[in-house]
């Protein structure tokens, strides 16, 4: 096997230049690969991550039967809220526990009028793990205990043509579906550059949203903010044991539309991978037929000195898997080469995208690309894997030819 090895390494640079074309098509093709995958990578860690933050957690914890009624966002009042907060804090990897209460309503000004979901918070609670008050661009955040105060969207605060300072009416159902409203004051205006986001959401303190829904200390879930989202599933088992009176899941059960949109980007990366391993793979077997035919008189002669086909089968299997595996090599060095160029710019400008739907504000402004050692190894083993796959075909006919008509082959 060592000498079909360094015939195979011989072999493959006799003709250098055909060679070197096979490996540039292999290489800038895991390039493209490997930074498409930084760049889905990158992409699904921010919407992940900015997700959690603007829906208000990883894990929310329900009542009974909110899951069955989640589009209408129900008022489900919890049965011991601050039970399920002390549990929650329990949690190692937990960094906060927020009671709130989350429905629809409508907010209006004159005869201007917006359906909105009205989320009810404790602002000193979800202040320092909050994006809307990270990006207040007039005016301020709530404070605790304020009863005539609303916290809005930019996009929403210029449909309804008001400033802070302005007086709008918020409308919404109580617990018995009686219809209620109240005067407030803008207090404060947001800006994520998603108009849709902006637009659907609106922000009171809890203590008013209690008054106003009449569920006197109450709430109707319990947000829960975590170190790090790679433990979500980890706090979402641990809580599901400890409170098995409450609905606990996390928000990608809540917002299934998110993680639908990743699995998407997910298919259309593999798709295009397919497309381009497929293209490197052509380029593998067209080299190794045009050896195969170039060579038959040197496999005539290699079979007269007692080389048996399967020996010759091997020698050029060999050498179109060594094509892959230097490849695949130089491939993933230059893509990791590529990928951490582009982290250390500071990423892919994304602010053209700014305002275009949820998923892409999101992305935020700068996509940083990212990549693993699995996404790594996996695609250069792939690369190699279907180099020599590619070279079966080749080798199979340099092993099937005669001798005799080999010799005679100009």
């Amino acid at each position: 096997m060592t000498e079909i090895l360094k015939l195979g390494w011989r072999n493959m640079w006799r003709n250098w230049r055909r060679t070197t074309i096979a490996l540039v098509a292999i290489v800038l093709g895991l390039v493209l690969l490997l930074l498409l995958t930084g760049l889905i990578n990158g992409s699904d860690q921010a919407i992940f991550g900015n997700a959690v933050k603007i829906y208000g957690g990883a894990v929310k914890v329900h009542a009974p039967g909110y899951r069955e009624k989640l589009q209408r966002a129900p008022l489900l009042p919890l049965e011991n809220p601050d039970q399920v907060v002390q549990v929650a804090l329990a949690q190692p990897t937990v960094v906060a526990a927020a009671k709130r209460i989350y429905t629809g309503g409508i907010i209006a000004k004159g005869s201007e009028s917006q359906p909105v979901m009205i989320t009810a918070i404790q602002p000193s609670v979800e202040a320092p793990i909050s994006v809307q008050a990270a990006n207040v661009v007039e005016g301020r955040f709530l404070l605790d205990g304020e009863g005539d105060a609303v916290f809005i969207g930019k996009a929403l605060a210029d449909q309804l043509g008001v400033r802070v300072g302005d007086r709008v009416t918020l409308l919404g159902q109580s617990k018995h579906e009686t219809m209620r409203q109240r005067t407030v004051t803008v207090v404060g205006i947001y800006s994520l550059g998603a108009p849709d986001l902006e637009k659907s959401n609106v922000f009171i303190t809890l203590e008013q949203a209690q008054r106003l829904f009449n569920l006197p200390d109450q709430a109707t879930e319990v947000t829960i903010s975590l170190t790090d989202v790679a433990h979500e599933d980890a706090v979402l088992n641990a809580l599901q044991v400890a409170l098995p009176g409450y609905e606990v899941d996390s928000w990608k059960t809540l917002r299934p539309e998110i993680t639908e949109t990743m699995v998407t980007k997910q298919v259309f990366v593999t798709i295009i991978g397919v497309i381009v391993i497929m293209i490197a793979s052509i380029g593998i077997l067209n080299l190794q037929l045009m050896a195969v035919f170039e060579r038959t008189r040197e496999m005539g002669v290699l079979a007269a000195l007692g080389m048996k086909g399967r020996q010759i089968m091997a020698l050029f299997l060999v050498e179109g898997t060594l094509i892959g595996v230097v490849g695949a090599v130089v491939g993933c060095l230059a893509g990791v080469g590529v990928v951490t160029l582009i982290r250390l710019a500071g990423g892919i400008d994304f602010s053209f995208a700014t305002g275009m739907g949820e998923v892409t504000a999101l992305m935020g402004d700068h996509l940083i690309p990212s990549l693993s050692t699995l996404d790594v190894v996996s695609r250069g083993i792939i690369v190699a894997v279907i180099a020599a796959l590619a070279s079966l075909y080749p080798a199979w006919q340099a092993a099937r030819k005669e001798p005799t008509e080999a010799l005679r082959h100009l």
